[in-house]
């Protein structure tokens, strides 16, 4: 069974990006950089990038990790910011009552494009 649907599928995904967003954009060192972003498009973004990583079977037609934040790394993005949204989506995810093995396998998944969101 794939990790979207052992933790919960879709529905499961909507509500874990919802309270995400509400956790990054209450964060001073993360919210400057969405001051321009149509967050409605953003979290629909994030809702689909994240049920395709967790391995719905859906296709992802997005742009990829280094496309997507290559001007946000203009900006200023860097490890420091990567780590409090990996941080803030651990904290949601242990909000929503997710098993501790699966917030661990949604780190893992993060990490494994964090070189690519960074643009190294």
């Amino acid at each position: 069974m794939s990790l979207f649907e052992r933790i919960g599928g879709m529905d499961a995904v909507n509500a874990a990006v919802d309270i995400f967003y509400e956790k990054v954009l209450a964060d001073e060192a993360l919210r400057p950089f969405f001051t321009k972003t149509d967050m409605k498009a953003q979290i629909g973004k994030q809702k689909a990038f994240l049920a395709y990583a967790f391995g719905a079977q859906m296709p992802y037609t997005g742009k990829s990790m280094r496309d997507a934040h290559a001007h946000l790394v203009k900006d200023g993005l860097n490890e420091t910011h990567f780590e409090l949204v990996v941080k803030h989506l651990g904290d949601t995810l242990a909000e929503l009552k997710v098993d501790e093995s699966m917030i661990k396998e949604v780190a893992d998944i993060a990490y494994s494009v964090k070189d690519d969101v960074l643009n190294r």
